[in-house]
C-alpha cells in the first residue's frame, strides 16, 4: 500500500487518462455516497472504470459507482469521480487524496467536492443541501492529514494556509444560484471522522458543541490537498439523516443512499447553475 507519491508516478495516471480522452478539464466534480447521477448529465462523455486506471483506489462501499467520466457539462470541459474511496476502507490516506493530485496535475482550476452527510445541527433536515462554508478536520488531527510526508514542492508550500479553504467567489455564486431556483441551502461547518461506524449520541453532542453542523467520512483530506495545490474549492453536503442526539433513532447506509438519489437532482440544478456562471 503506497502512502506517499512522487510526482513521476501521479504523471503517469494523468497520462494514461489524457490518452483516453481529447478534453482538458477546468473543473473536477467528486461525488459522493448516492449522488453518482449528476454524471449521467455530462455530454459527448468518456467513462473510464477505475479499475481500468494504474493505481488509482477502487471504492469497495455501495452508493460509489467508481467511474471517471469526462465530458462537457453546462459549456465547461469537466472531469467527474462517480464515487470516491475512504480511508476506513483500508487505504492509506495518500491514496485517499492521490486522484485530487491527479486531477489537479490534469489542470483542473476548481474542485466541487460533495457527499452525504449526517447532520449534526437539529435544525437541519434530510433532503436539504449544506453549503460548506468551513471544515473541522478532526480525523487530520489526530494524525492523518494527507500533507504528511515529504512535500510536492513543485505542487504547493509544506505549510498552506487553509484560512479560506471554500472559496468565498465560489460560495457567492452557490448562494445566488439557489436563491434563483428556489433551491433549499442551508450553510454550515463540516466535521470528518474516520469512520466506518456510524456516530455515538454522546459524540454528536460533542461535535455540536465544537461548532459542527454535519458530519461524514471524507471530503476533508481532498479538499485540504486541492487547497495544498491552489485549486479553488466549493463544497456541498447532501443532509442524509437527522441529527441523533438523544439516542431515539438508528443511522442505516440504506438511509443515507436513499436520501442522495432524492438529494441528486436538486444538487445537479446547483452545480449547473454554479458552472453557468464561471
Amino acid at each position: 500500500m503506497s502512502e506517499f507519491y512522487i510526482l513521476e508516478q501521479i504523471d503517469r495516471i494523468a497520462d494514461f487518462i489524457r490518452s483516453k480522452s481529447s478534453y482538458h478539464p477546468q473543473v473536477g466534480i467528486i461525488l459522493g455516497s448516492g449522488l453518482g447521477a449528476l454524471a449521467a448529465s455530462v455530454e459527448f462523455a468518456t467513462i473510464i472504470p477505475y479499475n481500468e486506471i494504474p493505481e488509482w483506489p477502487v471504492s469497495t462501499v455501495i452508493g460509489h459507482q467508481g467511474h471517471l467520466v469526462i465530458g462537457k457539462f453546462e459549456g465547461k470541459e469537466v472531469i467527474v469521480m462517480q464515487g470516491r474511496v475512504h480511508y476506513y476502507e483500508g487505504y492509506s490516506i495518500g491514496q485517499v487524496v492521490l486522484p485530487v493530485r491527479v486531477l489537479q496535475r490534469l489542470g483542473i482550476e476548481i474542485l466541487v467536492v460533495t457527499n452525504a452527510a449526517g447532520a449534526v445541527n437539529p435544525d437541519f433536515t434530510p433532503g436539504e443541501l449544506m453549503l460548506i462554508t468551513d471544515h473541522i478536520n478532526l480525523i487530520g488531527m489526530a494524525g492523518l492529514n494527507p500533507l504528511r510526508g515529504p512535500n510536492l514542492d513543485e505542487i504547493g508550500t509544506r505549510f498552506p494556509d487553509m484560512s479560506q479553504a471554500y472559496d468565498p467567489a465560489l460560495l457567492e455564486i452557490a448562494r445566488k444560484v439557489a436563491a434563483g431556483e428556489n433551491i433549499m441551502l442551508q450553510e454550515g461547518v463540516y466535521i470528518s471522522l474516520a469512520g466506518p461506524s456510524f456516530e455515538t449520541p454522546a459524540d454528536l453532542r460533542f461535535l455540536r458543541i465544537i461548532g459542527a453542523d454535519a458530519v461524514g467520512m471524507s471530503t476533508v483530506p481532498e479538499v485540504i490537498t486541492a487547497r495544498h495545490g491552489g485549486t479553488r474549492v466549493l463544497g456541498i453536503s447532501g443532509i442524509s439523516n437527522k441529527a441523533n442526539l438523544d439516542g431515539e433513532t438508528i443511522t442505516l447506509h440504506e438511509e443515507v443512499l436513499e436520501a442522495g438519489q432524492k438529494l441528486a437532482p436538486q444538487l445537479t440544478k446547483l452545480i449547473r447553475g454554479v458552472l453557468r456562471r464561471l
